[in-house]
């Protein structure tokens, strides 16, 4: 069983905004593949289980707000008994251009307060990671950047790259995690 997990604010207010970015892709993943999807809630998230191949999926949208992610990821760690090797966060990423996007197998949350809530409550910082280029701003407060709504021109390269992510996913499913970084990483433009 793999948890797929993109991170998020619950809320219309915080529809295309660039802190929702997990949120949006895994909107856009499932819509493209024609998935008739129906949340359930459950452990303060948004869940939707399907069957990719012979195993079974779970994508998770957690409902506490971005700084308390971790709270809903790991109720359903432990509720549905996931290995965390088989867990994949979907997140924004200041340091990475729009447009780009990078694969990690672990690491430190750099900042980030939906890794970091996710790091405590499971104990550790060994899951996978899609972490998808925001950009940063030097006029903006960083909270007030990431709660921003992303340019015309942005969502454009946004919904582009969506399109390339998709087909990461599917690979996800059936490649190790070291082939799909080998395929699919890249260096910032």
């Amino acid at each position: 069983m793999k948890l797929i997990v993109g991170l998020g604010n619950p809320g219309v207010e915080y529809n295309m905004t660039r802190h929702n970015i997990g949120f949006m892709f895994l909107d856009y993943y499932l819509n493209k593949n024609n998935i008739p999807v129906k949340w359930s809630k459950k452990m303060n998230g948004l869940y939707f289980e399907f069957f990719i191949g012979n195993e079974k999926v779970i994508f998770l949208k957690p409902q506490t707000y971005m700084n308390l992610s971790g709270d809903a990821v790991s109720c359903f760690v432990h509720y549905f008994h996931i290995d965390i090797d088989d867990i994949l966060i979907i997140s924004d990423d200041l340091d990475l251009k729009v447009g780009n996007y990078k694969l990690k197998p672990s690491g430190s949350c750099g900042g980030h307060n939906g890794l970091r809530s996710i790091e405590t409550n499971l104990g550790s910082s060994n899951y996978k990671r899609l972490k998808i280029g925001i950009s940063k701003s030097n006029n903006l407060d960083t909270k007030d950047y990431v709660l921003g709504v992303f340019s015309k021109d942005e969502q454009s390269v946004i919904f582009s790259l969506f399109d390339n992510l998709c087909g990461l996913l599917d690979d996800y499913f059936i490649l190790s995690f070291s082939d799909l970084m080998n395929k699919y990483n890249r260096k910032n433009k």
